[in-house]
């Protein structure tokens, strides 16, 4: 199962569901076009969800960001609501906007 479903496990009336076999009959096996389709778009949310909660952090608006990236409060609003996904360039100047750093981390194994 990947990372990103993982996160989104939750219990049910305190019955801890398989989620893998739920994921499987909505979305289709793990390595299927739907499947991998449904993964990017809850990536999209989730990477939203962290830069919005990133920008409140810093206490700037939407207005604020766009102003700052010379882009529109509407296209910040897309990505924090998982309509648009931001390119690796996009993510990082959200970020270095924010006065903020991503930093990758070796796992260690």
């Amino acid at each position: 199962m990947s990372r990103i479903w993982r996160l989104f496990m939750q219990t049910n009336n305190h019955i801890i569901v398989d989620y893998d076999a739920v994921l499987d009959a909505k979305f289709g096996k793990e390595g299927t076009p739907e499947r991998a389709h449904a993964e990017e778009a809850a990536y999209s949310i989730y990477s939203g969800q962290i830069l919005q909660e990133a920008r409140k952090e810093a206490k700037v608006t939407q207005a604020e960001l766009a102003e700052c990236m010379q882009t529109t409060k509407s296209y910040i609003s897309k990505i924090e609501n998982g309509v648009n996904t931001p390119s690796v360039g996009v993510f990082y100047r959200i970020i270095a906007a924010l006065g903020m750093r991503v930093e990758v981390l070796k796992p260690i194994c």
